[in-house]
């Protein structure tokens, strides 16, 4: 997929600064090419329980925000992080005392 496509489909404008921080995350994550498809389908996942995939403005990775209004949209979101890991053997890392995950990469 286009830098620029995935961008768009991730809800940011394309611009040379995004392009060259999605560039440095796909380097910094392991096995990307093999999990990058199924990183697009959780996002579109996520939505309906007011959460997300994001690149990470902290670290070389995409992270995963969980906004939920409710218990229940959150603990569904959660699941639906979890089976993203386990299905796709992805490592996750969720920060401590936040909603949040950041994608590390394929887990071989």
């Amino acid at each position: 997929m286009q830098r620029d496509a995935m961008l768009r489909q991730l809800g940011y404008a394309p611009n040379d600064a995004l392009v060259k921080q999605l560039e440095s995350i796909e380097n910094n994550t392991s096995g990307y090419e093999k999990i990058q498809k199924h990183i697009m389908d959780l996002h579109d996942h996520l939505k309906v329980n007011n959460a997300y995939v994001a690149l990470s403005n902290s670290k070389d990775y995409f992270k995963i925000k969980v906004e939920s209004k409710t218990a229940e949209l959150a603990i569904e979101a959660h699941e639906k992080v979890q089976h993203f890991s386990d299905k796709f053997k992805v490592k996750v890392e969720k920060l401590e005392k936040k909603e949040t995950y950041y994608i590390i990469g394929f887990e071989q």
